[in-house]
């Protein structure tokens, strides 16, 4: 589950890019009701009940595509950076102080998989994590799951536990699910899988990571998302012994899960 206590190597912030942030914030408030809060220039934190849940900026990387970044926090992000390189991944934007909220660097597996470190400051992350319309597991779609996991293994000290995929003798493949370093199994923040090309068209065949979102009814969330111009992209359907989930994408193409989970 991902907490708000933050260990090395755990999700601890979530931030869109997108080319038109006014329209993403309208988005997002219209499917999970969250508010908008802007703090500083470009950048809009979005709050459930006060407590941030995400945050919208623009998209200023040349090249890039709307997309869901995912932040791990770190007690270094220069180490972190190089250990990125020594991985054979790729620093895209090195590290530089956010003020005094924190410290942040961005970088892409060798996969292409973007995703971020936050050295907490003043600010040390969301507020609100997963319960209902928040922030609940973070997922790699890879064209290579052995390289991503010895990748992230390597930067992090992730460790997994490996599950089948529903197929006929797992033969649709295995699921990773992702532990901290040294934390235990029910502080599995995310999972990764390998994906074919068709399932990696909206990133250009790239590694792609993207948020999925806990909601109470799945199906009243993924009708507000197409309702105010989003696509849905699967589902809504039922996952044996996970819950009912919707596969989507906003207006702008970033992509995102809806998960109604299975009672405990």
């Amino acid at each position: 589950m991902i907490t708000t206590d933050f260990v090395p190597g755990s999700p601890c912030w979530l931030d869109l890019g997108a080319a038109d942030p006014a329209a993403a914030v309208r988005f997002y408030s219209a499917v999970f009701g969250w508010e908008a809060d802007r703090w500083d220039e470009g950048y809009t934190i979005l709050r459930r009940d006060g407590r941030a849940v995400a945050a919208v900026g623009v998209l200023t990387e040349e090249g890039g595509r709307p997309a869901w970044v995912v932040y791990y926090a770190t007690d270094d992000a220069d180490a972190a950076a190089d250990a990125v390189e020594k991985a054979g991944g790729t620093v895209r934007a090195r590290p530089f102080d956010a003020g005094d909220a924190g410290r942040i660097a961005q970088f892409s597996d060798p996969q292409g998989g973007e995703f971020a470190v936050w050295q907490a400051g003043a600010m040390a992350g969301l507020e609100d994590t997963d319960g209902p319309d928040s922030f609940g597991w973070a997922e790699l779609w890879t064209p290579d799951a052995a390289g991503a996991r010895a990748f992230y293994e390597a930067v992090f000290g992730w460790w997994y536990m490996d599950t089948p995929l529903p197929g006929a003798d797992g033969a649709a493949g295995t699921y990773s699910m992702i532990s901290p370093k040294g934390q235990p199994a029910e502080r599995m923040h995310g999972g990764l899988m390998e994906v074919g090309a068709e399932e990696l068209a909206g990133s250009g065949g790239k590694a792609d990571w993207h948020p999925v979102f806990y909601v109470t009814d799945c199906d009243a969330s993924a009708a507000r998302a197409t309702g105010a111009g989003g696509r849905l992209l699967m589902g809504p359907e039922d996952a044996p012994g996970v819950g009912r989930l919707a596969v989507c994408a906003d207006p702008e193409g970033a992509g995102f899960v809806l998960l109604a989970p299975n009672p405990d």
